[in-house]
């Protein structure tokens, strides 16, 4: 039996990168329309940011609960689990950022708007609007069908970027601990990408890691 340190990440990869992404264009077959729906509450949540007020932070948690729920029960446990045995856990994660969503900013107001963004906080809003808009296009750059793309509020990736984004525009004292599943997150989904050899593995790990130390030096500079 060889030893533990000579096996490479790639040895634990229970699918091909042709399953992984064929996963997606019948997981997006099935759902259809909820595509749609997921960028509108996206570019509802964008309103909600800018006009501001005591209930915009509430709404926005309150859908990226939603979203984080969708994807948890929709895509792990019921169409990843079929290729990945980690899913269900996976699932488990993404249902206690729902939890921690409702918690700390649809219940406990701890999530608010700011009356006006500064630079981290646009920064964020591009960070979204990357998740939304752009990621899904990164497919077809790469010789993937569009049946194959990864929508935010339906798909995993998008969805933690497009929520760390949003957390960096927001306010309030639990925006560090809503942060670490997304994260954590984006490095999981960076590794497996990686371990496929897909050219834009670096993706969500680099914007995760954008995200945080923009927010510490947002921290510092209100400190």
């Amino acid at each position: 039996m060889a030893e533990w340190w000579s096996y490479r990440l790639s040895d634990f990869l229970l699918f091909s990168p042709r399953t992984y992404h064929r996963l997606f264009e019948l997981y997006n077959a099935a759902i259809w329309p909820a595509q749609v729906v997921a960028v509108l509450l996206g570019l509802l949540m964008l309103v909600l940011l800018r006009r501001g007020g005591p209930v915009a932070g509430p709404a926005v948690a309150a859908i990226l609960a939603a979203c984080w729920a969708w994807v948890a029960i929709a895509f792990h446990l019921d169409r990843y689990a079929t290729i990945n045995w980690a899913a269900p856990w996976v699932a488990a994660a993404f249902l206690a950022q729902a939890a921690l969503l409702v918690w700390a900013g649809a219940i406990g107001g701890r999530l608010s708007a700011p009356p006006r963004l500064d630079a981290a906080g646009r920064a964020g809003v591009g960070i979204f609007l990357f998740a939304l808009l752009l990621q899904p296009a990164i497919g077809l750059l790469l010789g993937r069908p569009w049946r194959q793309a990864e929508i935010f509020g339906v798909a995993p990736d998008p969805t933690a970027i497009g929520t760390l984004g949003l957390l960096l525009a927001l306010a309030g004292p639990s925006r560090w601990v809503l942060m670490v599943l997304p994260a954590l997150w984006c490095a999981a989904t960076g590794a497996t990408l990686w371990t496929m050899s897909a050219p834009d593995s670096w993706v969500a790990p680099a914007l995760a890691l954008l995200t945080l130390a923009l927010a510490a030096g947002q921290a510092l500079m209100r400190r």
